[in-house]
């Protein structure tokens, strides 16, 4: 095992190493594991500022959000050298791309019984994120290590919940897919994914 492999499999299931690093090795990506950032997950960069294909991905994920992001980054380096920066960039290109970089590793080998159907219905026409697919986010957010405080669905309405950054909110009613809350301390509305990990007060 190469000392590339080694890091790798500490963040990824194990079967799916081999594919993964197949393609880093046959494209050149430098791939980088950076901190966590509250806009993205993982980003790609094409070798214009620099001579190698770069992509970087949240050091915090569970194993099967970054083995998605990974595949999700590494489908826009495939996208990029067919079309370069004439599509956009989660357009139909992108999702052909995409799903067929995930069925090559889709398996019951490599994600457990409870992520596998939901993840094989989400690659037929993929989002711009995964949390962008309400269910398949849930059953990703489950894998996560587990810390103080809930999701802001599983909270009342009116009831009053503090965000990461210590600013306070009153949740309010469902909006298509998010929550309108109000700001208590200056009574701006917000909306909030349901899955925002939020401390009830």
């Amino acid at each position: 095992m190469t000392k590339e492999t080694e890091l790798l499999s500490k963040y990824i299931p194990e079967k799916a190493v081999n594919q993964i690093m197949k393609w880093v090795m046959d494209e050149k990506i430098h791939l980088k594991i950076t901190n966590k950032r509250k806009t993205k997950l993982g980003d790609y960069r094409p070798p214009i500022r620099y001579p190698n294909h770069r992509i970087t991905i949240n050091h915090n994920l569970n194993k099967y959000s970054f083995l998605i992001t990974l595949v999700h980054e590494i489908a826009h380096l495939f996208v990029w050298k067919q079309h370069k920066n004439n599509v956009a960039p989660h357009g139909k290109e992108w999702k052909t791309e995409y799903k067929k970089l995930m069925e090559k590793i889709i398996s019951k080998d490599v994600f457990p019984d409870d992520l596998l159907p939901t993840l094989q219905k989400s690659i037929i026409n993929s989002k711009a994120s995964s949390n962008g697919e309400i269910e398949l986010s849930r059953i990703l957010k489950s894998y996560d290590e587990q810390t103080l405080g809930v999701n802001l669905e599983d909270i009342t309405e009116g009831e009053i919940f503090r965000t990461e950054n210590g600013a306070t909110f009153k949740k309010g009613k469902k909006r298509r897919t998010r929550y309108l809350c109000t700001n208590i301390e200056t009574n701006k509305l917000f909306l909030f994914h349901p899955l925002a990990h939020v401390e009830k007060i």
